[in-house]
């Protein structure tokens, strides 16, 4: 994978795939830090589509095949382009891409090892290896996979081992607290299977979405850990089994450490999140997931210090890399009302955590407002109105 030579920042560009959330945080980041070369790639209106810190855009589908012939496009006006990527077909089809433009992109993942770590089952096995805690699973492949399920201790989490609903009509995640409720689901989980998607079934960790914590970092083509931030989700959105909703920059040390390990374990390059889970009933955090880009509350280690993203811009053109230390000094939260409203609305219960997300806390950050660049703020205000009519009818209406 190339890298670029200093004295040519003029012709590199920083390119963001996907404008939600953590694409829009992307583009905030990189402008705050001086980057003025910003283009967006997205398939839809999107957050990012409306700011006006974005110099370069382009509509794309999720196919190799456009993404390919848009890169290229993008090279008539930039020689070199460091990619963003926010999902995880995204990453899929850079690597298909690997050949063809990783002369004039820098590619923010291991090619060698990318397409295996992102499978979970992958990563338990990683985890297994190196003493890093998970919860007990089960790896189904074929309709007979799933008779070990009757020996797990439900509750369960059932999630694909590779992230397919943004491509397939196939469930993010199922939670299942019963042997009956499984068994009404299990022509779901057969049809699922023979479409060839496998399954992670685990035994799910108990409490609610407050016991989420993340290790974040970049890690280098050489294997050096230049930056890193720790931290941990307030509330997920719809539900605890959501994304995120708040965050903040607490979290124990033990998730630096495993986080690191892991890391390492899986030989991964680029902006690296795995997620872990506390578990009160053995006192240990155990791994949820990894991913290998950007989540949707990275915004979180950007306001308490680390310029992750800035850091890969630096490192992939050439520059010196700035050495950034988080401030855990005083608790920040990042707050997403775009969730957090719909919560209110449809969550039973929810106000105590709406209002420790908005009001605790020693710093509040909004994660979309910003008066100099108000546009995907009146955006997400018209998204808004939408999920809240959504929450509404889920919770008065739905039974």
């Amino acid at each position: 994978m190339s890298t670029m030579s200093e004295k040519n920042l003029d012709k590199a560009c920083a390119l963001v795939l996907g404008g939600h959330v953590n694409g829009y945080s992307i583009v905030k980041e990189l402008y705050e830090q001086g980057i003025r070369n910003i283009a967006l790639f997205d398939s839809g209106l999107s957050l990012a589509r409306f700011s006006n810190k974005v110099k370069f855009h382009a509509i794309i589908d999720k196919t190799p095949e456009v993404l390919l012939k848009e890169l290229k496009n993008l090279n008539q006006k930039y020689e070199y382009i460091v990619i963003y990527p926010t999902d995880d077909v995204q990453v899929q089809n850079l690597h298909s891409l690997y050949g063809e433009v990783s002369d004039f992109c820098y590619l923010p993942f291991n090619h060698e090892t990318v397409i295996q770590a992102i499978d979970k089952f992958i990563q338990y096995e990683v985890c297994e290896r190196i003493g890093v805690p998970y919860p007990k699973i089960v790896h189904a492949e074929s309709e007979e996979d799933l008779d070990a399920i009757e020996s797990l201790a439900f509750p369960l989490l059932i999630k694909p081992s590779t992230r397919k609903d943004l491509t397939l009509n196939v469930f993010r995640s199922l939670y299942l607290d019963t042997l009956k409720k499984y068994r009404n689901k299990k022509e779901l989980l057969v049809e699922v299977i023979s479409n060839g998607v496998s399954l992670i079934i685990s035994e799910y960790i108990p409490g609610d979405d407050t016991r989420l914590y993340a290790y974040t970092c970049f890690r280098d083509n050489e294997g050096r850990i230049l930056n890193e931030w720790s931290g941990k989700k307030l509330t997920q959105y719809p539900d605890n089994l959501g994304v995120f909703s708040s965050a903040s920059n607490e979290a124990p040390c033990d998730i630096l450490i495993q986080g690191r390990a892991l890391v390492a374990a899986l030989d991964a390059y680029g902006i690296v999140q795995p997620e872990f889970k506390y578990d009160y009933r053995d006192k240990k955090f155990k791994l949820m997931e990894t991913n290998l880009r950007s989540m949707m509350w990275h915004r979180i280690g950007s306001s308490s210090g680390v310029k992750l993203h800035e850091t890969q811009f630096r490192y992939a053109t050439g520059q010196k890399e700035t050495h950034y230390h988080q401030d855990k000094s005083k608790s920040i939260h990042l707050v997403l009302l775009l969730h957090e409203i719909p919560n209110l609305i449809a969550r039973k219960g929810y106000w105590k955590f709406f209002k420790n997300n908005i009001w605790g806390g020693e710093k509040r950050v909004w994660a979309i407002f910003e008066w100099q660049d108000i546009k995907p703020f009146i955006y997400s205000v018209i998204l808004l109105l939408k999920m809240v009519t959504a929450a509404f009818l889920r919770r008065f209406c739905v039974r």
